[in-house]
């Protein structure tokens, strides 16, 4: 029985109307759906999973499916439908995990912090095949997400990270020269470079090992202030896992590794850091179609970093705030943020002071491009609306404009190529689109990443279902079965 998932009782069964309506809206027959689920308990290596369509049928029959299988469906649904759709969700029940495997809701002290980062960045290591982690976890949403994340703000109890004075025979073990720490912060700014030129699924795993180093670090004496560099590397590191994750499509391990860079971020003291983890939170949120979720991140990053983040930093969280006030479908609040966002970063030109290497990103390109998509995005909240594609045309002309020749940030160029290609598309410009589309393709094919190959999939799929009659598109759907690759395995 153990063998295809089953539960092993069939007791007072009543069909699963949850898990049938999402079955029923996928599109999907019994057979594909148990030939997907076959696949991801593959790439989880629990080759025992043996699916078939009589057992997808006891399932919606209310038969309840053992573990990996619950965690395997709420996934599969999740990225069919962009959107979080949870085990519970599926009707199904979910297995007791502790804090340390599960969700966001950890303890914020500092030992606790870098102990868990040390087992879930060594299980990673250990497992990194896709999907693994993913299908391991949870995505948090609604309160489970946003009430844990809102204590990055409460200050910790004074005795919570005490660092004690070696023992005179293990003096200097493990203690870290300024030298050493600015190697480990260059590395750190090396590893951002790779991922905007070469996308997330070339270095992740050189990445999260890196981190597991950090946390070992960590568990050794060190001074005060040598540890608060080293959260502060750690808060960094676990953070790029997580967009990493994110990047190749592995969301709820993004998710954990983003929580568990703000509880690194909070013991290094560092509240802009913390505010660029949330915005990275928030993005994810967008992405999975939790707008809401996104604001009350974003509202919480601009509330702990209002006297402290640079005006670099204020501007990205701006930008961001428009995005998700775009997928809410408020155009005035939207329209509000983006105006804050281009006069704060006009204040950011005249700012000289230092700035961290984590806000570089945030060019004027950069700009551009969170306000064109927040426009375009408020084009399909209001129906398509031709008005806001046209406020959104410029500005994506200008971001890719911005990016065209700049070999540091490949990603942003096909994401924006595909995003002026769908900004064509709502205004019925369907010859160029389609020419621009093809062009992010060529982009895409440098980069690993997942997100990039999912927008140029959806718009291409846009493009058929409108105009699929038209030569360049025909041509451009021939152009995407043969040269974009249909998986980015996270590495």
């Amino acid at each position: 029985m153990g063998g295809n998932g089953g539960s092993g009782t069939n007791a007072e069964k009543r069909p699963n109307e949850l898990l049938g309506s999402w079955f029923v809206r996928s599109g999907w027959s019994k057979g594909e759906l148990a030939r997907q689920v076959n696949r991801r308990a593959r790439q989880l290596g629990a080759n025992h999973i043996s699916t078939d369509t009589s057992r997808v049928r006891r399932w919606l029959d209310g038969e309840n499916p053992r573990e990996p299988i619950p965690r395997i469906l709420s996934e599969l649904f999740s990225e069919r439908f962009g959107c979080v759709v949870s085990i519970e969700d599926l009707g199904l029940r979910a297995a007791h995990q502790s804090p340390s495997v599960s969700g966001v809701d950890l303890p914020w002290t500092g030992p606790q912090t870098v102990a868990l980062i040390s087992e879930y960045s060594r299980s990673d290591l250990m497992l990194a095949r896709r999907g693994f982690l993913g299908t391991s976890l949870a995505l948090s949403a609604g309160p489970s997400l946003i009430e844990p994340m809102q204590r990055w703000l409460v200050p910790s109890p004074a005795a919570a990270r005490p660092v004690p004075e070696p023992a005179a025979s293990a003096r200097g073990r493990g203690r870290l020269s300024p030298p050493e720490l600015d190697l480990l912060e260059a590395t750190t700014v090396m590893f951002r470079k790779w991922d905007a030129q070469c996308g997330g699924g070339l270095r992740r795993k050189a990445v999260v090992g890196q981190l597991h180093e950090v946390t070992d670090l960590l568990q050794e004496s060190q001074p005060e202030a040598t540890a608060q560099r080293l959260f502060k590397v750690a808060a960094e590191l676990a953070e790029l896992a997580g967009w990493m994750s994110y990047d190749v499509g592995l969301q709820p391990t993004a998710q954990k590794y983003f929580a568990l860079a703000l509880h690194a971020a909070k013991e290094a003291g560092d509240r802009p850091l913390g505010s660029y983890i949330l915005s990275s939170m928030s993005r994810q949120m967008i992405h999975l179609g939790r707008p809401d979720d996104a604001l009350e991140l974003i509202h919480l990053a601009q509330y702990g970093s209002r006297d402290c983040a640079s005006p670099r930093t204020q501007a990205m969280l701006y930008a961001m705030e428009a995005r998700a006030y775009a997928n809410m479908g408020q155009p005035g609040k939207c329209k509000r943020a983006v105006r804050i966002a281009e006069d704060t970063f006009a204040d950011a030109l005249e700012f000289t002071a230092p700035e961290p290497d984590w806000i570089r990103f945030f060019s004027e390109p950069e700009l551009h491009a969170e306000n064109a998509h927040s426009y375009r995005d408020l084009a399909y909240a209001a129906g398509r609306s031709p008005a806001y594609a046209s406020l959104a045309q410029p500005l994506m002309q200008k971001a890719v404009d911005g990016f065209a020749g700049d070999g540091e940030h490949q990603r942003s160029y096909a994401l924006n190529l595909i995003g002026l290609s769908s900004v064509h598309l709502l205004q019925r410009e369907p010859e160029q689109g389609a020419s621009l589309a093809r062009q992010a393709m060529g982009t895409a094919r440098k980069v690993r990443s997942e997100r990039v190959n999912t927008r140029i999939r959806k718009t291409v799929d846009t493009a058929v279902r409108e105009y699929g009659e038209l030569a360049e598109v025909v041509e451009l759907a021939d152009h995407l079965a043969a040269h974009l690759p249909e998986t980015v395995e996270a590495v």
